[in-house]
């Protein structure tokens, strides 16, 4: 892991691998990707904690290498015994740091799911736990697609922040502009916390499309047109993919972005390069 203080920040995260093949492979990437030097890994929560298990039996492993890693988590529809039961798990397993969310709702839950709040978690981790954990919550420079407004939205973000998180990770994005202008106006809202950046490389524009669209992240339009005219050459998709991501992500870091959280669809391309071409791989 980076030891370097002025360094940018790294971190990657995974999902949890739904069979033993995945779960193989995953191991694999961590091991690649642990050449890059990064602060952590994270570890995605399913909707309503339905990837709990998984999640806690990767963080576990991963934690059993040595690794510093970070769990998300969220309510769901867990009792409070049941998660504080969960976090003292990971405290004895030498995890320290959380990825703290409110988590979506599952599909069928209907009426009878209670969502709990980021805000309300990470007061709940620190009412039981102090100081012990890092908390990293979520933030959407192009705002979260259930927010009434802006302004709502980062007066939502400052509730986690004055509930006790330490600093956010950001929903991914692809214009520079959106970011700089969020990073302002969480400035003028008394937000002082170091915010970084979520990444997503381009692998596919099928499936990003679909992503997007479920988690409120916008393609601008041009971009749409851009990857559309590729068709089915993946190849060359992809190459576009490397080169704009890379661009992004010296445009962010040149401007001040505390470091970089990659979003790695559990593969070690294209990301690695795209560490590698921003010479922060650390060898």
């Amino acid at each position: 892991m980076s030891n370097d203080q002025n360094a940018p920040r790294l971190s990657f995260e995974f999902f949890p691998p739904k069979t033993p093949e995945g779960k193989t492979k995953l191991l694999k990437v961590r091991e690649d990707l642990s050449e890059l030097n990064p602060e952590f890994f994270s570890v995605t929560y399913g909707a309503g904690g339905s990837t709990r298990d998984n999640t806690k039996g990767i963080v576990t492993e991963l934690r059993d290498q040595g690794i510093d890693v970070a769990p998300h988590l969220s309510f769901g529809g867990d009792t409070e015994d049941t998660i504080k039961e969960l976090i003292s798990e990971y405290q004895a397993a030498g995890v320290k740091r959380i990825v703290a969310l409110r988590g979506d709702m599952p599909s069928g839950m209907g009426g009878s799911f209670q969502m709990v709040y980021a805000n309300q978690l990470v007061a709940f981790i620190r009412e039981h736990f102090g100081d012990h954990f890092e908390l990293e919550v979520a933030a959407y420079p192009e705002i979260h697609p259930e927010a009434p407004s802006y302004d709502d939205d980062i007066r939502y973000l400052k509730g986690k922040f004055d509930a006790g998180a330490n600093s956010a990770i950001t929903q991914y994005f692809y214009s520079p502009d959106a970011f700089f202008y969020f990073m302002d106006q969480c400035q003028n809202a008394g937000i002082t916390q170091p915010i970084y950046p979520g990444i997503m490389p381009i692998l596919n524009y099928k499936n990003l499309v679909r992503f997007s669209d479920n988690c409120g992240a916008d393609i601008p339009r041009w971009l749409r047109q851009r990857l559309e005219s590729f068709g089915d050459d993946t190849a060359s998709l992809q190459a576009f993919g490397l080169d704009l991501v890379t661009e992004l992500c010296e445009v962010l870091l040149d401007n001040g972005a505390p470091g970089l959280h990659f979003y790695t669809m559990n593969q070690t391309e294209p990301t690695a390069t795209i560490v590698r071409n921003l010479g922060l791989s650390g060898s």
